[in-house]
């Protein structure tokens, strides 16, 4: 477990929660804090990177994560690169097929061909190479200190595979079991041969809904949100074939089609009243009291799942999760490593 690196991500709800955020990602030995782009439900992604950069000295960065489709790729490339610079070095930069940052706009998400064009080319932007993307002119950024690293956010297959193929690390959203971990690392796997890449040079993070309270009440009261938002993507496009129970396959369908992106209008119930809350919570996350998350976070190592990111954009008290998973199962795991 001495290899192990935790983070987390949120959404940028206000300048000050912003900087409280960053404040306790520094203060309790965080390895990365996140920033997600979700237009409609928070500040500007870049924005909050940029002040978050600002108020930290050693915390890892990651926009965690944009899309390709509501701001060009090269304008993405520059903002990366632009607050690697202000945070003396960083950052690094999650990109996705495009989710609420999409849907909450009316814009679609990238597909997979793309999707894995559109990585290769922010990537050689930020390694300081000229590049054109789908026909377009050539484009260069001025010189760059050094090379921001981009990493796919990756559920479904082809994501997956354009992460092995094509991008320095990946953000992987699919489950903390050792199922799941070993069919998301055989999709990254196969998409890094067909590149004639090793799986190990992909950095790879685990993400995981995180919800932490005094009580095991209170941690799982809102957790429906977050459940029915991830799981909704994650496997309402093919659940059986991404591993879902057969006799939850019809109440997955069902969730896919009545969720919404927007925090305002969520439902924390839905999941529940589709039977779906035991099986996405035993999938997707981490929550309780303290000490249940030290025992769901060294099952999800012991799996395999060596870099955790956690989501906390919807917890029930996302700044108290924070405040007490650094404070008190951090600690706790580091020790039993």
């Amino acid at each position: 477990m001495s290899t192990a690196r935790f983070g987390f991500f949120f959404w940028p709800w206000s300048p000050e929660y912003t900087a409280r955020m960053a404040g306790l990602a520094e203060r309790d030995g965080w390895d990365l804090l996140g920033i997600a782009d979700t237009p409609g439900n928070a500040m500007d992604l870049w924005v909050a990177l940029t002040l978050a950069a600002t108020r930290t000295e050693r915390v890892g960065l990651a926009a965690c994560v944009t899309n390709l489709a509501t701001r060009h790729p090269a304008i993405t490339a520059g903002a990366a690169a632009s607050v690697d610079a202000v945070s003396g070095g960083r950052v690094l930069l999650g990109v996705g097929r495009g989710h609420s940052g999409v849907a909450n706009l009316g814009a679609a998400a990238a597909g997979g061909s793309a999707f894995r064009d559109g990585l290769r080319f922010t990537r050689a932007l930020l390694a300081g190479e000229r590049a054109s993307l789908s026909g377009g002119p050539a484009t260069q950024l001025p010189p760059l200190p050094r090379r921001v690293p981009v990493y796919a956010a990756a559920s479904g297959p082809g994501a997956l595979r354009a992460a092995g193929a094509v991008a320095d690390g990946a953000f992987v959203n699919y489950g903390l079991q050792r199922q799941h971990l070993a069919r998301a690392r055989e999709l990254i796997g196969s998409g890094a041969a067909e590149a004639g890449r090793a799986a190990a040079d992909v950095d790879t993070w685990w993400i995981a809904c995180l919800d932490c309270a005094p009580s095991r009440d209170a941690a799982h009261a809102t957790l429906g949100n977050i459940l029915g938002f991830v799981a909704a993507y994650i496997l309402g496009g093919a659940p059986a074939e991404r591993g879902v129970p057969p006799d939850l396959v019809p109440a997955v369908h069902e969730l896919r089609a009545s969720y919404t992106t927007r925090r305002a209008e969520m439902d924390a119930g839905l999941v529940k009243r589709l039977g779906l809350f035991d099986y996405l919570r035993a999938r997707l996350a981490i929550a309780g009291t303290p000490d249940d998350c030290v025992a769901q976070a060294r099952a999800a190592l012991a799996a395999g799942a060596t870099r955790l990111m956690f989501t906390v954009s919807l917890a029930a008290d996302p700044v108290r999760t924070v405040e007490l998973f650094g404070s008190e199962v951090l600690p706790a795991l580091r020790r039993g490593g």
